[in-house]
């Protein structure tokens, strides 16, 4: 069934503020985690646990949850998603201790894992696939504007009166956005594996597949590329979450900036970066119309590019803010070109009754295995560097000075696994081709034989 031209525009914009919203929240600890480092004695380690609390329910319960965004009312899955992460965000401004925010923390996890499979599900049916890069390139724009407007906004509340308002101010307006998600356009493709069409009003009575999710797992883990594709998402996923859990922190104690200040020049970071995330939607859309693998071509070519910024970036001396900007910038233009194109490859080798669970299973993976080893890893990474330091000097506790100095030299950890990932995305350019075709190949021998 074809949707409306506004309504379609409508649906995608809702879609888009969901997902700002959905990385506003998880990143409001790191725009005020100084603070809280202070008030409650914690570590490095401690607050990458803090960053990873979430992720912990967050990769687990996002694989029932995709499955179900396959065969269920996808809009009230993500109204129900949105309200619960936006009631617990608030909740995280009355913690009193690590424990407690860590709880916290964790229950929103579990109301965030439904926004990235349900709404990439209902794109991949709304668009077709020759301006999918670009529709799901719009949705991720909600990343890095997240963040931004996270680290601005929650740095200069954090400054300016405390931390828990922080949170508090960030809990209202999702319960707005989970009233307008019912309200969205859900029109299912026709699924070839069924030859049925799949809930064809916009309604949200749960669908029927002929598919088990064991069979749906065991034909998305049967693609070469989606191994590939699923390895580059936790690399990819340790980096950013490492930089953002980090960065922050890195400008406040390196080069020596207030939590506000801070807070406005991540932000500033960050929001450039929106300009390479949607860049790359429209570079992917044209790569693919001359190369089957192009959008992972443009992924590979473009992290590549990243690699050396980020070394420029480390490279600047304390106090020296602006040239560390400026190649972040730069390298995070570049980083962000990952998600428009990898998603809408995703799409690509996947037919529509089984993007859920891919999606899902893909997020596990960027999740489970990248997003919570990355602020944790380099967290220890920076404790560690940060003793040894101190111990150069014959101190047993490490000062200020010293942990600005374990952090600096743990986020170079950063551009070397990025180096990896490159590898990572340039081989599964060369499995992309005949994966495509399976695809395809599938579909034509589910379509019913007419006798």
């Amino acid at each position: 069934m074809q949707v409306s031209r506004p309504r379609l525009v409508f649906t995608l914009a809702v879609l888009t503020a969901i997902n700002t919203l959905n990385f506003f929240d998880r990143q409001i600890l790191p725009a005020v985690q100084e603070k809280i480092r202070h008030e409650w004695s914690l570590s490095d380690s401690q607050l990458g646990w803090l960053g990873t609390a979430f992720i912990l329910l967050y990769a687990i319960v996002g694989v029932p949850l995709g499955r179900w965004a396959d065969v269920g009312p996808r809009k009230w899955i993500l109204a129900g998603g949105v309200a619960l992460w936006s009631l617990l965000t608030f909740g995280s401004g009355i913690a009193w201790n690590f424990w407690s925010l860590f709880v916290m923390r964790l229950g929103v996890g579990v109301g965030e894992a439904s926004c990235a499979p349900v709404a990439t599900s209902m794109i991949g049916d709304l668009v077709g696939p020759r301006k999918r890069a670009r529709a799901l390139g719009l949705f991720m724009l909600g990343l890095p504007l997240g963040l931004a407007l996270s680290y601005v906004v929650s740095g200069t509340v954090a400054e300016r009166y405390s931390w828990q308002i922080a949170f508090f101010i960030a809990g209202g307006p999702g319960l707005v956005l989970a009233l307008l998600a019912l309200l969205l356009a859900d029109v299912r493709s026709e699924h070839p594996s069924t030859g049925n069409q799949l809930s064809p009003s916009m309604n949200s009575t749960p669908s029927k597949t002929g598919t088990s999710f064991r069979q749906a797992v065991g034909i998305i883990l049967g693609l070469p590329t989606m191994w590939w594709i699923i390895f580059s998402g936790a690399i990819h996923n340790f980096n950013m979450y490492a930089l953002g859990s980090f960065l922050a922190s890195l400008l406040k104690r390196y080069h020596h900036l207030t939590v506000e200040e801070a807070g406005w020049v991540t932000g500033l970071i960050f929001g450039f970066g929106a300009l390479g995330l949607f860049a790359s939607g429209w570079l992917g859309d044209w790569a693919f119309h001359r190369w089957i693998s192009g959008r992972l071509q443009v992924a590979w070519i473009c992290t590549a590019l990243a690699i050396p910024c980020l070394f420029l970036a480390l490279a600047a001396r304390p106090g020296e803010v602006t040239q560390c900007a400026v190649w972040l910038i730069a390298g995070y233009m570049l980083c962000y070109c990952y998600y428009g194109t990898v998603y809408a490859a995703i799409q690509d080798i996947i037919e529509p009754s089984l993007r859920g669970t891919a999606m899902a299973i893909y997020f596990f993976a960027m999740y489970f295995l990248g997003a919570m080893l990355g602020p944790v890893g380099v967290g220890w990474l920076s404790d560690w560097s940060a003793r040894r330091v101190a111990a150069r000097f014959g101190q047993s506790v490490p000062s200020e000075v010293h942990v600005a100095q374990g952090l600096h030299e743990a986020m170079y950890a950063v551009p070397l696994l990025a180096g990896l990932l490159v590898v990572v995305l340039f081989a599964a350019t060369q499995t992309f081709a005949t994966d495509y075709e399976r695809r395809h190949q599938r579909e034509r021998l589910a379509q019913p034989t007419v006798d």
